[in-house]
């Protein structure tokens, strides 16, 4: 008989544990698993969202968060010792929110100069084709 949560059982094992999930969209939280359903949807309590920029990071608190299945990338759990001795430094949720916003500023400035180097060779990778130059 086919158990309609064969692919999400391992998870049952994890309810109540404190889980680190990374998202699809990079954003990493940390919250209690609650519920867990057969598509891998889960529930986290005492959720935060935790942002790394280098050695620093800050946590944002988000409560209850419901986190659809598709949108996990990984997820484990938290060993308690390990998260006292992390090498990090904590910092406040605006400092932090600053080094992201400047952080990603660096990251498109590169960008753009990688893409005018390659542009200057000939090689234009953002062009947009058009339906027509397609066929």
């Amino acid at each position: 008989m086919n158990n309609p949560l064969a692919g999400t059982a391992h998870l049952l094992d994890e309810l109540d544990k404190k889980l680190m999930v990374l998202l699809r969209d990079g954003r990493t939280l940390i919250g209690y698993l609650r519920s867990v359903d057969q598509f891998a949807n889960l529930v986290l309590h005492k959720t935060i969202e935790r942002i790394h920029v280098g050695r620093e990071y800050g946590d944002i608190p988000r409560g209850v968060f419901i986190v659809r299945g598709e949108n996990v990338v990984l997820l484990g759990e938290i060993d308690p010792e390990k998260e006292e001795n992390q090498p990090l430094i904590e910092v406040s949720v605006d400092d932090i929110l600053d080094a992201q916003r400047r952080e990603q500023e660096s990251k498109q400035d590169q960008q753009k100069l990688m893409q005018k180097a390659l542009k200057e060779r000939g090689l234009n990778l953002m062009a947009e084709l058009n339906h027509d130059d397609m066929f």
